[in-house]
C-alpha cells in the first residue's frame, strides 16, 4: 500500500500520520479527518497533504482505499502443507522433463565457467547454484546486484543461468542482454515460459506453481522447483563431465 518512493517524500509532520496510520490500520478507517490529527499530533492540513501525496483526491478516498485494503487482505490464501510442492513434482515427473534437463546441460557443459544472475530470493539461489556446480566440478559464480558491471572478459567462454520468477525483472533483462550482445550464451529458469526473459534465452526451463505477491509487491512464491531444477542440470552434468 506504502511504496517506498512515496515515503521518502514525506516530511517529518507527514511521517508522523504515517507512522500512526500503518499502526493502527483497523481503527483509522472509523476515524474522522480531525481525530486523525489530533492522534497524530499534527494539523487537519497535514493530513489532507499526505493524503494528497498519497495520491487520492481526499481524507474520504484514502479511507475508502484503505478499507478496500483491509478488506482484500483478509482474503488472502496462502498455500501451505506439501499439495503444492506435490504437485509440482508430479507435473515434471516424466520424460519431456527429463529431456529439458538434459538438453540445458548439453547447453553447460563444454563452457569454461557458469554464471548465475539473480536478484532478491533468487540472487540467493544463484549463490546456491554457483556453489553446487563448482563441487561438481563445474567453475561457477554468481552476480546478484542487478548493477553490477559486466565486463568482456566475463563473457569468454561461459553460460549464463538467468533466474527471475516472473521473467520481468527490469535490471535482470537488462543483464541478460548484455549477456546475449555479447554472444553468450543465457538459460533462463524461470515460473512463466511466456516472459520476457524465456523469449530471450538460448534455452529455457519454466516451471508452473502459483506466484504468490503480498501486496502486490513482495514475492514468497516457492523456490523449491529452481533447486531442484538447478540440482537435476548440475547431476546430469556429471555424468556428462566424466564421459
Amino acid at each position: 500500500m506504502f511504496n517506498h518512493k512515496t515515503v521518502s517524500t514525506f516530511n517529518s509532520l507527514e511521517n508522523k500520520v504515517y507512522n500512526y496510520v500503518i499502526k493502527n490500520l483497523n481503527t483509522v478507517i472509523y476515524m474522522t479527518i480531525r481525530e486523525l490529527a489530533v492522534n497524530s499530533e499534527v494539523s487537519t492540513a497535514t493530513v489532507s497533504r499526505f493524503c494528497k501525496k498519497m495520491e487520492f483526491e481526499g481524507y474520504s478516498e484514502f479511507k475508502a482505499y484503505l478499507k478496500l485494503y483491509l478488506e482484500q487482505e483478509k482474503k488472502i490464501h496462502l498455500p501451505h502443507g506439501a499439495d503444492e510442492i506435490l504437485s509440482f513434482f508430479k507435473s515434471i515427473n516424466n520424460d519431456d522433463f527429463d529431456q529439458l534437463i538434459d538438453n540445458a546441460a548439453e547447453h553447460i557443459v563444454a563452457a569454461e565457467r557458469v554464471i548465475f544472475v539473480g536478484a532478491g530470493s533468487s540472487g540467493t539461489l544463484g549463490k546456491y547454484g554457483a556453489r553446487f556446480f563448482s563441487n561438481i566440478g563445474k567453475f561457477s559464480n554468481h552476480i546478484d546486484d542487478p548493477y553490477y558491471p559486466v565486463t568482456t572478459d566475463m563473457y569468454k567462454n561461459a553460460v549464463a543461468i538467468v533466474l527471475s520468477v516472473s521473467g520481468e525483472t527490469p535490471e535482470i533483462i537488462k543483464l541478460a542482454k548484455q549477456f546475449l550482445i555479447h554472444h553468450c550464451k543465457v538459460i533462463s529458469i524461470t515460473s512463466n515460459n511466456q516472459s520476457t526473459l524465456s523469449k530471450m534465452a538460448d534455452f529455457n526451463v519454466s516451471y508452473h506453481v502459483s506466484r504468490l505477491l503480498i501486496e502486490n509487491e513482495y514475492d514468497i512464491t516457492t523456490q523449491v522447483p529452481v533447486i531442484y531444477i538447478l540440482e537435476s542440470i548440475g547431476r546430469k552434468l556429471v555424468n556428462k563431465i566424466s564421459v
